[in-house]
């Protein structure tokens, strides 16, 4: 029983942060969209107004402005934007820590590439995540950091050596979903230590009779750009579980940098177009990323390997209940695991053929299955697991 309420934490943790990361980026999706909108005022409208914006939404008219720096007068009562933030990154770890770092043996450690305790693992884990955010800050603030392009191309090249170090450190999807923690961390560090706390001193300025301070609001936006930028290779990494010929692929840090680059492209394409500007040039490049990366990726992936005789049923329930119903079955046996991954249980001859496609993908074609490789599947074993699903995975 107590192992149940495990999954109903999963579940509910990770439906909020599925619906606090929705508000965040929508919102951030929004304010740039209407940065991008807004006009000089046709009439004047009072000192410091940078433009205005005219809009009709749920049968209603909304008619925003901008300032510069801060109005002259602080209003009585003012919106932040902060706590989808600050949810999504604190469920997000939550998941992060429940499934990585409580089942760190299961999900975390892989000693095919370094035999590490669960301990260390979590370590380099959590020094993965400050250590994202130190560099990334100190770039930021030094003279790169001041130029959006080269910036750009110094943090896509130090996330890409993130990704093909914690490759090389943990189990594959392990180490993307750190890539991505440390992508979120930096994206919520922005807010809570750059972002509120530049405004608020902006409204301390204004509030004390202050000329308020334009550096603040230019180091603010100059961090919510980047959020911006980074908010859809993130969303990628969010469901990159669901493709093991991606995440569990030879190369796969580099098929990671080539969707980010798609990612990162359509976002600057959705940006430029919003202010005006029709690049398809800049869509084709994101496009040809993708392209180029579902073209390598597949003629670098090993071939499945190949049985010369389509096995018996009995000769493959023996190499299932040796490597699979530890986790695929009714009552997993395996420490950590209180039910059946995705509901796919492999103990009965039914179970098995339904879920032969799956186990033909996860177990033959990527190898991402069993996790780590933990129970010592040979190739030969894959080879007539795949053979027999070939051949119609026939029962008893």
């Amino acid at each position: 029983m107590i192992a149940d309420w495990g999954v109903w934490a999963n579940l509910v943790i990770r439906w909020l942060h599925l619906v606090a990361g929705i508000a965040w980026i929508g919102s951030s999706f929004y304010f740039m969209w209407l940065d991008s909108h807004l006009k000089a005022p046709a009439q004047p409208r009072g000192v410091g107004v940078a433009g205005e914006l005219w809009s009709v939404h749920s049968g209603g008219f909304y008619h925003q402005m901008k300032f510069m720096v801060a109005p002259s007068d602080m209003p009585d009562e003012l919106h932040w934007f902060k706590w989808e933030a600050y949810t999504t990154w604190i469920s997000g770890f939550l998941l992060l820590a429940l499934i990585f770092y409580v089942g760190a043996d299961l999900n975390l450690v892989d000693r095919n590439k370094l035999p590490l305790d669960a301990w260390q693992a979590i370590l380099i884990g959590l020094g993965s995540l400050a250590g994202g955010w130190l560099i990334y800050d100190a770039l930021c603030r030094s003279p790169a950091g001041q130029n959006m392009k080269v910036f750009s191309v110094v943090w896509f090249l130090l996330l890409t050596a993130a990704a093909y170090g914690l490759t090389r450190i943990f189990s594959d999807l392990g180490a993307f979903m750190h890539v991505g923690a440390i992508v979120g961390t930096v994206m919520v560090a922005n807010v809570f230590l750059i972002i509120i706390p530049n405004q608020r001193k902006v409204v301390a300025q204004v509030l004390a009779g202050e000329a308020p301070n334009p550096a603040l609001g230019q180091q603010a936006k100059q961090r919510s750009v980047h959020n911006n930028y980074m908010t859809l290779p993130v969303l990628f990494i969010m469901i990159s579980n669901h493709y093991p010929m991606i995440f569990a692929a030879p190369l796969n840090w580099l098929w990671l940098a080539g969707l980010g680059i798609a990612g990162w492209s359509i976002r600057h394409f959705f940006n430029l177009k919003n202010a005006g500007r029709m690049e398809p040039q800049v869509l084709a490049f994101g496009a040809l990323a993708f392209l180029a990366v579902a073209v390598l990726n597949e003629s670098v992936r090993p071939k499945p390997p190949e049985a010369v005789a389509v096995p018996t049923y009995a000769a493959v329930r023996l190499i299932v209940d040796k490597h699979c119903i530890i986790c695929h079955a009714a009552h997993p046996t395996h420490k950590g695991i209180p039910a059946a991954p995705s509901g796919a249980m492999f103990d009965t001859p039914e179970g098995l053929r339904k879920h032969a496609d799956k186990i033909y993908e996860r177990a033959v074609v990527s190898q991402s299955m069993p996790l780590g490789n933990e129970t010592g599947m040979t190739d030969a074993e894959r080879a007539s697991l795949g053979a027999w699903i070939k051949a119609g995975a026939k029962g008893e």
